[in-house]
């Protein structure tokens, strides 16, 4: 089973970015994706300079795969879109249909993200046809589902791509058009003055009863708990799924690659360090797991 290093999700500083990847070269990864997915106005690193990271990243020996938006609004965004595809050397991730389309018009692979929403064979089957390589499931697709798919796939006596699921980090929930960073700070979307970058590891929302209950990014909405499916290895493997995601974090990331490359390397069961993703379970996402205080 390998190791993937996800996309980061949160606006970060682009020295720190640069570092932050630098250093990601040298852990026990078996492949690294770059690239902004939340919102196209973080440009500390634009299209050229991500591929020229991931040039630099590629000599490290790991595979290196290029993320592309989730959310595409503009004719900006599709030419940014355009020159990802176009490549001509790094795998491509499409979290939106549109990079699909641009993948199957010049015959390139691609890893289907977990924004396109794939629910049944005929879908993932249709998709493979366009070039889908690897499939990284949606946050509340879990282990029934994957179960049912592999079936449904061997009745249409279609082969189940590589699967990579989703084993850590905040679980991104849903995007929006609207900025939900520049509403919580009262300042205009188009003039937000990229706060979001003052959220390293995003905005912490509470409910009226001050308990912790999501995370803002940009854009973006995430589940304020660290999932960890870490323990739930062995289920992983028994299913068949070829590589787990792990979603970058500003601290500590060192350490928790660290943790599942010596999970992955021990057939001993691990103790959950994050919190429990109910969805795997075909439960709520934060079952079992009492709110928090702010």
């Amino acid at each position: 089973m390998q190791l993937s290093l996800g996309p980061t999700q949160y606006f970060w500083p682009r020295e720190r970015t640069l570092a932050f990847y630098r250093e990601a070269a040298q852990w026990p990864l078996d492949r690294i994706h770059l690239g902004e997915t939340v919102c196209s106005k973080r440009r500390e690193l634009g299209t050229r300079d991500w591929i020229a990271l991931a040039e630099e990243l590629a000599g490290s020996g790991k595979q290196i795969v290029l993320s592309t938006l989730a959310l595409i609004e503009a004719e900006s965004e599709l030419g940014a879109l355009r020159r990802i595809v176009e490549n001509g050397r790094f795998l491509v991730e499409a979290n939106d249909l549109s990079a699909v389309q641009y993948c199957r018009q010049r015959g390139i692979a691609f890893v289907a993200g977990p924004t396109l929403n794939i629910y049944n064979a005929q879908a993932l089957s249709l998709l493979i046809e366009d070039g889908l390589h690897r499939w990284v499931p949606g946050v509340e697709q879990g282990q029934a589902l994957l179960a049912e798919l592999r079936a449904a796939m061997a009745e249409l006596g279609h082969a189940m791509p590589e699967v990579e699921v989703i084993a850590w980090g905040r679980l991104p929930l849903a995007f929006s058009a609207r900025c939900f960073t520049a509403r919580a700070l009262d300042v205009a979307k188009d003039d937000c003055g990229f706060r979001c970058i003052e959220h390293p590891d995003g905005l912490p929302l509470a409910t009226r009863e001050g308990q912790r209950f999501l995370r803002i990014n940009g854009i973006q909405v995430q589940g304020d708990e660290i999932t960890d499916l870490a323990p739930e290895i062995a289920d992983l493997r028994e299913l068949g799924v070829d590589a787990l995601r792990l979603y970058p974090q500003h601290e500590g990331m060192h350490e928790v690659v660290a943790r599942f490359r010596a999970a992955l390397d021990d057939t001993q069961a691990v103790a959950r360090v994050g919190a429990n993703n109910g969805y795997w379970r075909a439960e709520p996402g934060k079952a079992g797991l009492p709110l928090q205080p702010a």
